[in-house]
């Protein structure tokens, strides 16, 4: 059903952009406008977070370094993908979340050390019912199709509704997250790929991870559409 929704959505978009209504290219957006969107550049190798120098780290994954070894993200979590990133999850545009997906796949590439799977973070069931699809599910799908990489779409479940996340700091998410997720399946010696819109602080990636480092994973790193400042 959803797939279906995709094409339909899609159909309209042939010879638009999504952005400026000029004609499109292969990925639902024309060429002048992929230039423009903020790709992220130089950022920190472990979390992502933009940087203004060359250092590898960034001073907090120094002090600390995160459970999820590495993340990669397509862009900076700023006009226009932010608005479409949010058509995409809240509005049923998933012609723009395909597109994005599409384009992501192309800007960034498993480094070294591929993942065995992609794992997309989970929706409680409450919020899948009210939603009708799991944006980051859809993501690692077209990842997957991309990269040549299996996706396990049911490896974790969100165990509790936990409250919306947007608002909160990092250790108010974490606190929120804590016990919220479970695993499926084994991961015994296993590099895991996470998949997820948007990273914000990190919390629910961390908390992810540290399930399936837990459960025996052997790595875990990450792949999101957009990363904030």
């Amino acid at each position: 059903m959803v797939y279906s929704l995709i094409s339909a959505r899609l159909s309209r978009y042939l010879t638009q952009c999504l952005l400026c209504g000029d004609r499109a290219g292969d990925f639902g957006i024309c060429a002048s406008c992929i230039r423009d969107l903020p790709y992220l550049g130089q950022a920190c190798e472990s979390c992502a977070l933009p940087l203004a120098s060359s250092a590898r780290l960034c001073p907090s994954c120094l002090r600390q370094p995160p459970h999820c070894q590495r993340v990669q993200a397509a862009w900076q979590y700023a006009f226009p993908v932010n608005q479409l990133i949010q058509r995409f999850k809240y509005q049923r545009d998933l012609a723009a979340g395909h597109s994005l997906a599409q384009l992501a796949a192309t800007s960034i590439v498993p480094h070294n050390e591929p993942p065995d799977l992609l794992a997309p973070i989970p929706l409680h069931w409450q919020r899948y019912w009210q939603r009708g699809y799991n944006q980051a599910q859809l993501i690692a799908s077209e990842l997957g199709k991309q990269w040549h990489l299996p996706v396990q779409a049911r490896l974790l479940r969100k165990t509790s509704a936990t409250r919306t996340q947007s608002q909160l700091r990092r250790q108010q998410r974490l606190r929120n997250l804590l016990q919220s997720f479970a695993l499926r399946e084994s991961v015994e010696g296993m590099h895991i790929g996470l998949v997820d819109d948007v990273l914000t602080t990190g919390a629910t990636l961390e908390a992810a991870a540290q399930i399936l480092l837990k459960a025996g994973a052997h790595k875990v790193s990450a792949f999101v559409l957009a990363r904030t400042p």
